[in-house]
């Protein structure tokens, strides 16, 4: 399986449009957002449908410019599904997830970042392949480093301890774009604006 993972887009469909074209010329299977479709929660036209057109399954999450209506409308338009709180498998790979950050307009404690993680794991903890998707990165790490505005998350922190997922994505820190450090057994992936792709 090949995954494009990408974030922070930000409304901008230009690059929207050039990441949905990468996407068929590496002939990627899935294609993973890891949230901020918007910039302060302003419609996000045009930043799914690239995807759709070149017949890509997505994945998405919120991000902390994303409300969750606006997240609702996007789920609502586009046959792509939700991992915020949920999780989908796909062969022998599963992805679960939660959305938006520690910090922002759609902000969530950590505590609830961990417990939505946890609650999304649940239904594919047996898989052989686990990859977490979350906006923000997690506590401890290089990317946290990296910005002095956006600490790192302690909830998803203990989440990859506890889950020990193989891969986990992230975005939220622009700075840290295409960053891969280690937590634990759990490779950790800063996916970025110019996305990232995997193979699986």
């Amino acid at each position: 399986m090949r995954i494009l993972g990408v974030g922070d887009i930000h409304g901008d469909r230009s690059l929207a449009e050039r990441l949905a074209k990468r996407a068929k010329m590496e002939d990627v299977d899935l294609v993973v957002i890891c949230g901020d479709f918007t910039y302060f929660d302003t419609p996000p036209k045009g930043v799914i449908k690239p995807f759709i057109e070149q017949q890509k399954k997505v994945l998405i999450i919120p991000g902390n410019h994303d409300s969750l209506a606006t997240h609702d409308v996007l789920l609502k338009t586009y046959p792509i599904k939700n991992l915020h709180g949920y999780s989908a498998k796909y062969e022998n790979v599963a992805f679960f997830g939660c959305g938006k950050a520690n910090i922002g307009i759609e902000r969530m404690d950590e505590d609830e970042i961990h417990d939505t993680l946890k609650q999304a794991h649940k239904h594919i903890h047996y898989v052989k392949k686990r990859i977490m998707v979350t906006h923000v990165h997690p506590s401890g790490t290089v990317m946290e480093k990296l910005t002095q505005f956006f600490k790192g998350s302690t909830g998803v922190r203990k989440a990859i301890e506890e889950l020990k997922p193989d891969i986990a994505f992230c975005s939220h820190v622009h700075e840290a774009e295409g960053l891969e450090e280690q937590v634990g057994k759990t490779r950790v992936i800063n996916v970025g604006r110019k996305g990232f792709i995997l193979d699986i």
